[in-house]
């Protein structure tokens, strides 16, 4: 027994050697099916698309300046030469197999990048997928701080400064519609839209937080309007449900649950403690020790929701002109785009991409525009009603009020601060101009507004 055993394992042996002398291998765990490039402003996403998770490791390499990535126990089953390399740093892309069944690309470059690399789970649209990121540190994305922007307006006021940002976009399609429609198509067209009627009218700048079909995480989009000292923030979403039943649109602001965990994130990032609260003009938190500087972001992030509450139902009024809504009033949730504590922001859901009849209706341009313009339309009344200290609309209401006879009848619930918010000059300046001796007021007390 023993004898036939031995023979049995010098047999096996044998035809091992024979399998790698003849180069036979194991087939490989899965394939690298096909892949895409991705170009946004400040980075390039490479995406492989893979029958499962795979094992890999990438590194750079300078004189000339390379990327390789590595891919275990994969086989080839797309030509990287048919890819459209267009303005990405890539000069070239080569591959080839290596140990048996791993795959080696290598990424020939223009410049030196600074690579990181992930892996998505599938999702309505892809599956597995192996993501490599070229982030190119010398390019500008994100614009620069900058003063408030004025357009020749009257004694250098400044416009209101509205930041769009586009939903999902690139590798990431958000939601996808019985019919196909991916929701990073339609709010884009619709924020691009909303950008061109904003721009249009006097006394306000719109910016994008992106122009393309790329994509943005979630931190940039908030830090773009940041940078741009907005002084609000609108994400434009398609809503989607896992039944075709549900429809309407919807206006969100920050929870109270979101807020509370984001005050304790800034605290516990020391990187943040130097940024401003409060917009343009804000205040740093940097020189301030933890308990006032809790107590400072707890005062901003409150007003902040207040005034996304306060602008977000004008917005869901105009909408209900134009649509259906899914819920009557401002709905709150944890959403991290509307996480900044200093700049008021909301999220509009344009409408459920899952429900056929709104997925016919967000594919159209005439809807796009009606929603683009009820959004717009809301924005502007609360600003008309709100307007931000120092800005042209903040200039023409004050004359307004003076052209009306620069008075002011106290209501009840008045108080001088209150009327002083609201006519844009401060308490001091209504005390003086009304020989007050002290802030109180009584209800049909009439006061004087001074002059601009």
């Amino acid at each position: 027994m023993k004898r036939i055993k031995t023979v049995y394992g010098r047999q096996l042996i044998t035809v091992l050697l024979l399998w790698a002398t003849l180069g036979f291998t194991a087939e490989a765990a899965t394939t690298v099916k096909s892949a895409r490039i991705w170009p946004a402003p400040d980075h390039t996403r490479v995406v492989f698309d893979t029958g499962a998770d795979v094992e890999h490791s990438i590194f750079a390499l300078e004189n000339p300046a390379r990327l390789v990535i590595d891919i275990k126990n994969v086989n080839q089953n797309v030509d990287f030469s048919g890819l459209e390399l267009g303005d990405s740093p890539i000069r070239r892309i080569r591959s080839a197999p290596r140990n048996g069944n791993d795959l080696r690309v290598v990424l020939d470059l223009k410049s030196e990048i600074k690579p990181r690399s992930f892996q998505l789970e599938p999702n309505q649209q892809y599956g597995h997928r192996l993501v490599v990121d070229l982030i190119e540190e010398n390019r500008k994305a994100l614009p620069q701080p900058n003063e408030p922007i004025l357009r020749d307006n009257p004694d250098g006021r400044r416009d209101i400064i509205v930041v769009i940002d586009a939903g999902h976009g690139g590798e990431d399609p958000g939601a996808i519609g019985p019919s196909g429609t991916h929701e990073k198509d339609v709010v884009l067209r619709i924020s691009k839209t909303l950008e061109s009627l904003i721009n249009s009218k006097p006394g306000y700048t719109a910016k994008l937080t992106r122009t393309g079909d790329y994509y943005i995480d979630l931190r940039s989009r908030t830090l773009l309007a940041r940078k741009h000292n907005a002084d609000l923030f609108v994400s434009i979403h398609a809503d989607a449900f896992r039944t075709s039943q549900p429809s309407g649109a919807s206006v969100f602001a920050l929870s109270q649950r979101g807020a509370t965990s984001e005050t304790a994130r800034w605290l516990a990032r020391s990187e943040n403690r130097s940024d401003l609260i409060g917009g343009v003009g804000g205040v740093s938190l940097g020189d301030k020790n933890d308990v006032l500087a809790g107590v400072l972001l707890d005062l901003s992030m409150t007003a902040s929701i207040n005034a996304s509450v306060g602008v977000g139902d004008y917005v869901l009024r105009r909408l209900g002109g134009v649509t259906k809504l899914h819920k009557s009033g401002v709905e709150q949730a944890a959403f991290a785009v509307l996480k900044s504590p200093d700049i008021p922001s909301i999220l509009v859901e344009a409408g459920f991409i899952s429900n056929p009849g709104e997925e016919r209706n967000l594919r159209s341009a005439g809807y796009q525009q009606k929603i683009s313009r009820a959004v717009f339309d809301g924005i502007d009344s609360y600003f008309n009603h709100t307007p931000p200290p120092g800005t042209l609309l903040a200039y023409q209401k004050r004359q307004n009020n003076n052209l009306a006879g620069g008075q002011y009848q106290i209501r009840r619930g008045d108080t001088l601060s209150a009327v002083a918010r609201k006519n844009q000059v401060s308490v001091n300046e209504l005390m003086r101009h009304n020989g007050l001796s002290d802030d109180r007021v009584l209800v049909g007390q009439t006061i004087q507004i001074p002059a601009s």
